[in-house]
């Protein structure tokens, strides 16, 4: 069924259920009907044509519209620049605790930051429930600090280094602790070198700047500009401003050429403070990492050896880690974790990295028990992957007791949630979404398991597992892994010669079941397959296609698993491999399996694209518990996994630190 066919469906079911309900047939008609006003005002919003937008509120008003607050909100997010508090105080009172009266409150802090109306932001800072945008968090920090509050330090540095990249918020918030001399030239510089880091030049002109020296703003700009050129012409090692803007310059190199910057660190910049040399040496390291190149693990011990206390940034640390696990040195591993932030240490992926490094080195009884306090959330990955370490069983979790009528009756009439379903309808899903999730806060186990419950009902399927997630102790296994579509599925999966649990598990990262989905770069419906792509499996298949076809479920899903059929016998049947050629592009993974045959898991966790790691991540985890939901084999993510990776036709890896209970079997 495509889009339009199903909006209609709901609508009509929306009008035969209000008829049951004994609604009259002309309210439910009219409701359903102009719904679309909401639709018609984010419209109006992005062609920014002010007059249709105030009509619409008129109409909104005067009909009572169950969506009127997007109705205003499009409207006064129009005209943000031109509101004055009243206006604003007003729209609050009309939709109060919704979310778009913290949306719009989100719009407001940022303008009444711009304008520097410090009064009224921190009024209404104090009614602001989401807490989420790093911009009002650092604009929130100096609100409080001009008016006289003690600020901690450390709160407004680490404000400002969450920065997302250059803006006017946390830039003003810097700029004022410089002048009090809260932030030192050193603090400068370290946000410079994370900018850089980060591929973020805004933020690094902007740190250079608040230096207060117009040679350094220059300076800065023609290494950006030209990185090469700048150390062939200007760069120098003394004083220490100049020896900084020389690390920035090495590190845009190493980011395009870390052998070069290595080459050129060594012959014609070691003289520059241990500190830099330590962290460019990271860079560099880092960088090899991400090409998987088998030096990485050396250009990071060149810069520990250099300055072991040298401060580096969690993801640096992350890729030294994996470069020890690559190159089977689990004493580097196991200290760059340990130099991680006390957060990222507790990520389930480094709790299990450190054990299996443990392991590794000897200490089984250590490992073991850093594994069984993992091995106790067998639905995430790295603890999956822990009770098979230990050889223990991973059952579904018990299903939990069912839902009273009081319980589906506060879901079904909760405002936040019914406007949710309604934009969702509509196609307005991005607005749908964030509503929502507004609407989840403070929710437990029961009503969030209700909350989920009503979006499976409604076929709402990423409402429903992502919902159903959030719960702690109750946990419904077929809200978070529904079998949606299931004869369809199944059968185009056995056409294809796949295993209907993969395809589940793939369907359930790349689309959420959502049957008009499409990305960003134009991947479309249950199996965001790219045109191109569908065009060429068609082919391949001898199917007839057209891009209409693409949002038919059972188009998508028979071209969908088509082309993981054929990735997967280019792969030799390696799931991992071929799910990350399935979210990469097939070139990529062929790339990543050269080199040394390693283990599995750590050629997985050395993945260079964030995305695709935990893509694989969530697929074959996707997989193993959908063959226990479904009743097939294959139930242990190791058989997933597999055993080692390593170039086309290379022998199996020595993977001695896993037990054998952990490998194959079921």
């Amino acid at each position: 069924m495509n889009q339009m066919g199903e909006r209609f469906f709901r609508a009509v079911l929306g009008l035969l259920m209000a008829i049951a309900l004994g609604a009259p047939v002309i309210a439910a008609a009219a409701t359903a009907m102009d719904n679309d006003l909401a639709v018609q005002a984010r419209e109006a919003w992005v062609k920014r044509d002010r007059k249709r937008l105030s009509s619409l509120v008129d109409a909104a008003r005067a009909q009572s519209h169950p969506l009127a607050g997007w109705v205003e909100y499009f409207d006064l997010n129009a005209r943000l620049a031109e509101v004055r508090q009243p206006e604003m105080d007003a729209f609050y009172a009309r939709f109060p605790g919704s979310y778009v009266e913290d949306r719009l409150r989100n719009d407001w802090l940022l303008e009444l930051g711009r304008r520097r109306d410090w009064a009224n932001f921190r009024r209404d800072h104090a009614s602001y429930l989401m807490r989420d945008d790093r911009e009002v968090a650092c604009y929130a920090l100096l609100a409080d600090h001009l008016a006289g509050s003690k600020i901690n330090a450390d709160a407004a540095l680490a404000a400002w280094m969450a920065q997302k990249d250059g803006d006017d918020g946390c830039n003003l918030l810097a700029s004022t602790f410089v002048d009090a001399g809260l932030f030192k030239p050193d603090t400068l510089w370290a946000k410079a070198r994370q900018a850089i880091e980060q591929s973020k030049p805004r933020a690094a002109k902007q740190a250079v700047a608040l230096l207060a020296a117009k040679p350094l703003d220059q300076k800065l700009a023609e290494l950006q500009d030209n990185a090469g050129r700048y150390l062939t012409r200007k760069a120098r090692t003394a004083p220490r401003a100049e020896a900084e803007l020389t690390a920035l310059a090495l590190a845009r190199v190493a980011a395009s050429d870390p052998d070069q910057a290595g080459d050129v660190l060594q012959d014609k910049w070691s003289k520059l403070p241990k500190d830099l040399q330590a962290w460019l040496w990271a860079q560099i390291g880092r960088q090899s990492a991400l090409r998987l190149q088998d030096d990485a693990l050396r250009a990071f011990e060149r810069g520990y050896k250099l300055a072991p206390d040298a401060p580096l940034s969690d993801d640096t640390l992350a890729w030294a880690a994996r470069a020890a696990l690559r190159a089977k040195v689990p004493a580097v591993a196991l200290r760059a974790i340990e130099q991680m932030s006390t957060a990222e240490q507790r990520d389930p992926a480094w709790v299990y990295w450190r054990a299996r490094a443990t392991r590794m080195q000897g200490d089984a009884a250590a490992a073991r028990a850093q594994l069984a306090a993992l091995a106790t959330t067998p639905l995430n990955y790295f603890g999956r992957l822990a009770a098979e370490d230990l050889a223990l069983p991973t059952p579904l979790p018990q299903v939990p007791a069912p839902l009273t009528a009081d319980e589906r009756r506060a879901a079904r009439s909760h405002a936040g949630l019914t406007r949710a379903l309604q934009l969702i309808d509509l196609g307005m899903r991005s607005e749908g979404v964030r509503e929502w999730n507004f609407s989840l806060r403070g929710m437990g186990d029961r009503a969030l398991l209700a909350a989920a419950q009503e979006a499976c009902d409604r076929e709402v399927w990423d409402r429903c597992i992502n919902t159903s997630e959030r719960t702690k102790a109750e946990i419904d296994i077929a809200q978070r892994y529904p079998l949606p579509h299931r004869a369809e599925l199944v059968r185009e999966a056995r056409a294809a010669g796949l295993d209907a649990a993969y395809v589940y598990g793939l369907i359930r990262q790349e689309s959420r079941f959502v049957l008009d989905a499409r990305s960003n770069v134009g991947a479309a419906g249950l199996m965001q397959v790219m045109p191109a792509t569908a065009k060429w499996t068609a082919k391949k298949a001898g199917l007839n296609y057209s891009p209409d076809l693409m949002h038919d479920r059972d188009f998508n899903l028979r071209i969908g698993t088509h082309y993981l059929k054929l990735v997967l016998e280019r792969f030799d049947g390696a799931q991992a491999l071929a799910a990350a050629a399935y979210n990469a592009g097939p070139g990529r993974p062929a790339r990543w399996r050269d080199g040394p045959v390693i283990d599995a898991a750590i050629w997985a966790e050395n993945i260079p694209f964030h995305e695709t790691r935990d893509y694989v991540r969530k697929v074959l985890l996707g997989g193993a518990v959908y063959a226990q939901v479904l009743g097939l084999p294959a139930t242990r993510l190791r058989e997933r996994l597999g055993t080692s990776v390593g170039p086309a036709g290379a022998r199996a890896a020595d993977v001695s630190d896993v037990p054998p209970a952990a490998v194959g079997g079921s």
